[in-house]
Parts: C-alpha cells; sequence; structure tokens
C-alpha cells in the first residue's frame, strides 16, 4: 500500500504535513486502483531482488504491493534468473561461489549449487532445463542441470566473463569478456567452444535476436556495439553455417545496456557517459540516431506492445520515458537514489526500478489517471524497501494448485 494511502488513520494536522512531505513521491491518485489488475484469489506474482550488501534476496508481493519477506542467500548476491518452466528462482552468490536455488511457492532457498570463482551472472534456457553461469574469477562457464541441481559441464572461456546468454532456440551460448574484450560462442550441445571474436573492449552486456541469428555486445570499454551473426547450418546461405563477426557499430561513450524491443527490430544502447541513448535497426545493422537523456543512463526497458522505451537514470535518479514511433520524451519521473535495474510486472502494468543507493525499489505505475480524468503514462504508485546495495530484479508469477 503507498504511503498516502496509510494517511487516513492520521490526525487531521499531521496528515496535512505529510501530504507536503511526501508531494512529490505519490500522487493522490496513487491510491485509486481502478486501473490494476483484477486477480483471481489462486494468482501470484513476485519480483525478488538481490542484495548484493546484505547477503539476501528481496521479495515483494507485487498483487498486495508490499515487500513479503527477506531470504537469507549466499554472500553478495548479484545476477538473478526465473526458470520459464516452473516455480523456481536462481540468485548467483559471487562471494560464496554458488546459486541459491528459491522455490517461488514458498519463497524459500531448497538448494544450493556450487560453481566456480567469482560468479556473476545466469541465464536459463527457453525449456527450463539448464543454467548457465559466467564465472568472472575461474574464466569459464558452469552449465547447471536444473532439474538435478548440480553442475554437468565446465566450458572454458575468456578473461572474467561477465555474461553467458543462451540463444532463444538453445543452438547458440554467447559469452561476454571483459577483462579480454572478447567474445565467446559455445555449441550448447556440445560445450565446445565454436567461436571467439575480439576487439571489443569491456564486453559487458549481450542480446540475442529472437530468431537466433545475431547478437549484440556492448563494448562498455568504447563506444561500440559488436555484431555478431550466429551459426545456422540449415540456412540456405552458405555464409551463414559459421558464427561470424558482422560489424562494429559506432555509438556514444561507455555503452553499458542494450534494450531489444520484443519484436527484435530495434535495440536501444545506454551510453553512460554520453547521457545518450543509440537506436539501432537490428536487420540492417545501422545506427538510426542518438537521443539526449541526461545524467549516466544506465539501463533501458521497452514496453510488451514496442511503443514506449523506460530510460533508468542513475544520476538523475529519475525515469524517463520515450515514445519510439514519435522519438519524444513523454515524461521524466523522479525515483528513489540511483535507478538501475528494471523489470515490468507480468501484465505490465508497473515497470519496477531497483535503487542502489537508497535501497530500495521505485514501483511506477505505467498507465493512470488524474482525480480529473486525464490520462498519464509513468506515474510513482510507491517505494518499497530492500537490502544493502540492490542489484538485479526479476518477476514470477504463477497460480498456485
Amino acid at each position: 500500500m503507498g504511503v498516502v494511502c496509510l494517511l487516513s488513520a492520521v490526525d487531521g494536522r499531521r496528515a496535512a504535513a505529510l501530504l507536503s512531505l511526501f508531494a512529490l513521491l505519490l500522487p493522490l491518485s496513487a491510491c485509486r486502483r481502478h486501473d490494476f489488475p483484477q486477480y483471481p484469489t489462486d494468482y501470484r506474482e513476485y519480483a525478488y531482488v538481490t542484495n548484493g550488501g546484505s547477503n539476501t534476496v528481496t521479495v515483494l508481493d507485487l498483487v498486495n504491493l508490499r515487500q513479503d519477506r527477506e531470504i537469507r542467500v549466499g554472500n553478495s548476491p548479484t545476477g538473478i534468473a526465473t526458470n520459464p518452466a516452473k516455480n523456481e528462482i536462481y540468485a548467483v552468490n559471487t562471494a560464496s561461489n554458488s546459486v541459491s536455488v528459491i522455490d517461488a511457492e514458498k519463497n524459500a532457498v531448497v538448494a544450493t549449487i556450487p560453481v566456480h570463482s567469482k560468479p556473476y551472472f545466469i541465464d536459463v534456457d527457453a525449456k527450463g532445463e539448464r543454467g548457465y553461469v559466467a564465472n568472472s574469477g575461474s574464466n569459464n562457464v558452469s552449465v547447471i542441470d536444473l532439474g538435478r541441481r548440480r553442475e554437468i559441464a565446465v566450458i572454458g572461456a575468456g578473461e572474467a566473463p561477465g555474461m553467458a546468454r543462451i540463444s532463444p532456440d538453445g543452438k547458440s551460448l554467447v559469452v561476454t569478456n571483459r577483462s579480454s574484450g572478447s567474445v565467446t560462442v559455445v555449441d550448447p550441445q556440445s560445450y565446445k567452444v565454436r567461436s571467439v571474436f575480439g576487439g571489443c573492449p569491456a564486453a559487458t552486456h549481450a542480446v540475442i535476436l529472437p530468431d537466433s541469428t545475431k547478437a549484440f555486445v556492448a563494448c562498455s570499454g568504447g563506444h561500440q556495439v559488436m555484431v555478431v551473426g550466429l551459426a545456422h547450418p540449415d540456412s540456405s546461405i552458405a555464409s551463414e553455417h559459421v558464427d561470424r563477426l558482422v560489424t562494429f557499430l559506432d555509438v556514444g561513450q561507455t555503452p553499458v545496456h542494450l534494450a531489444l524491443k520484443p519484436d527484435g527490430g530495434e535495440i536501444f544502447v545506454s551510453n553512460f557517459d554520453s547521457d545518450t541513448i543509440s537506436e539501432i535497426a537490428t536487420q540492417m545493422n545501422e545506427v538510426g540516431g542518438a537521443y539526449l537523456v541526461g545524467a549516466h543512463p544506465a539501463s533501458a526497458m521497452v514496453s510488451a506492445d514496442n511503443s514506449t522505451l523506460w530510460i533508468s537514470k542513475f544520476n538523475a535518479d529519475s525515469i524517463e520515458v520515450y515514445s519510439i514511433d514519435d522519438g519524444k520524451r513523454i515524461n521524466t519521473i523522479h525515483v528513489g537514489g540511483g535507478p538501475d535495474s528494471l523489470a515490468f510486472s507480468t501484465e505490465g502494468h508497473l515497470l519496477l526500478a531497483t535503487d542502489a543507493r537508497t535501497g530500495d525499489v521505485s514501483v511506477v505505475r505505467v498507465r493512470s489517471r488524474t482525480p480529473s480524468g486525464v490520462n498519464r503514462i509513468g506515474t510513482l504508485f510507491t517505494i518499497l524497501p530492500t537490502g544493502k546495495q540492490p542489484n538485479a530484479i526479476v518477476v514470477k508469477s504463477f497460480r498456485v494448485k
């Protein structure tokens, strides 16, 4: 429940003072829940946040909009992922060299899987059978059998791998190697390295197109995005039978995050030190332009209908909303300190932003109405507490049996 919604229990003069204090935090319309989905009684939806400074995962109840609990995991949790086929969450414990398995129905740790040195990121395949963990301290990737909850293979990578991204078709694993400035492409069936591409300083974030034909990698130590064509042996074009370096695209300085449109047609690059967002047309491999958005864009997300881009501005303590078709700013939403990772609720009516400096999550209503009935895109509804140094966030929804 939002802060302003609680004021009915406070005396009139005190309520007036608090309303003034929180005027910038929560508009009065936030108490009206008429724009929220109507959930059945057996529906559950939670957000899970890794807290690197408190060795916990915060569970936020998105149906009732409150903190559900804090779950103790390993030391310095960073990356987190959901299983698309079962109600499980996987939190990577960087300082404990392990992965905690969280049962989403119980919201409790039910297993701990050892991996290698300084794991940072985990991705899960579309079937929910395999997890891929980038171990930045041991220069390899752990392959986890999620059903048996154990490591089944170790794949060598470059120096300090930060991300291991599995393609939607499950036929390519793309690993970004930060210290060696390279990208490793692996065959996930044989666990063998297929290709290595260099020239991408501080390779960090990566996305793969929905049709699994190309990967785009942010070269965060410079001002480029690497484009890699992924092998498709069944293609009628001979050159596509192998992995290949397609091109480097010039973007802004220090590209740190890539936001892929759900339809795969465009990517939006967060250029942290240029205060801009670059737009890439994925089929033509062209940079279409850049938007000046303000202090240090950290990450971004595109709405499910491909219409709006939501950008976290780390040093402006705000979220910027852009209309993709119009190329215009729609709104600026002031949130907590140091907004970073973003996630949409399942229905897409809420945007969640982890606030690294203030240790909380800002909950933004994607669409709402003012008391006079005017539609608005982007309003802060409430701020929910987390542990220290919140890192990544994911959302899981399901029906209880």
